[in-house]
């Protein structure tokens, strides 16, 4: 019987950390970002924030999100529990998304609350040519 090596020196899979979903993550001190990413309808159209939040510590934390031409939403991010940002119950929306759907928008992050932290974070647009996101793409307000 003989048996081959081949994989004996290739880095294992299993054992890498990624993203398996269409968001990015990032762990900012005692707050954990999982599957983040922009829903929107083009370039320099509104976003509207989803994402996955954990907060490790025991006091809440805030986090505010800036992008693009001054555009900024915050979300408070209790203990122990996960703060989703799925469009059903929050407003995290960003004025303005300069990337277009299928490109990266960069992120400023701030964390307060405990501890102050910041950070940065490469993120996907997507538009709603994927069903589940159709509903969750923002539209400008209307000006009288």
């Amino acid at each position: 019987m003989a048996f081959t090596g081949c994989s004996a020196i290739n880095a294992q899979s299993t054992t890498m950390v990624y993203s398996a979903s269409d968001g990015v993550r990032l762990n900012m001190g005692s707050l954990e970002l999982r599957n983040v990413m922009i829903v929107s309808n083009g370039a320099d159209a509104p976003g509207r924030v989803l994402g996955t939040f954990y907060n490790t510590s025991t006091s809440d934390i805030t986090l505010t999100i800036s992008g693009a031409q001054g555009s900024q939403t915050e979300i408070t991010v209790k203990p122990g529990v996960p703060t989703v940002l799925n469009g059903a119950n929050d407003a995290a929306i960003l004025s303005t998304v300069t990337a277009r759907p299928g490109a990266m928008e960069v992120l400023q992050l701030r964390q307060s609350g405990g501890t102050t932290d910041t950070g940065s974070l490469n993120v996907p647009v997507l538009d709603g040519t994927l069903a589940e996101y159709k509903p969750l793409v923002p539209t400008a307000t209307p000006t009288p």
